[in-house]
């Protein structure tokens, strides 16, 4: 699955990412390449992190994941 990320310049200094479909994904690296492997990582953790809050939140709480009806195409920016 492709998802689309947002690099911008960070004011310190490095790059800022974050995922547009999954707003819990964000990071940042020194160049935009590292963001980059850093976003995909971040992505990864999401479903994870989710979870984890399903079990904060108490017995009883479920998390699924659903398929919307209408899918748009994706969009990638460079």
């Amino acid at each position: 699955m492709k998802y689309t990320v947002a690099l911008a310049a960070a004011e310190e200094g490095g790059c800022t990412v974050r995922c547009l479909e999954l707003p819990a994904a964000i990071s940042e690296g020194d160049t935009k390449e590292e963001a980059r492997e850093k976003i995909k990582e971040a992505i990864e953790l999401v479903p994870e992190v989710t979870q984890e809050q399903a079990r904060i939140l108490g017995e009883g709480t479920t998390v699924d994941v659903v398929t919307p009806l209408l899918q748009a195409p994706l969009v990638t920016l460079e």
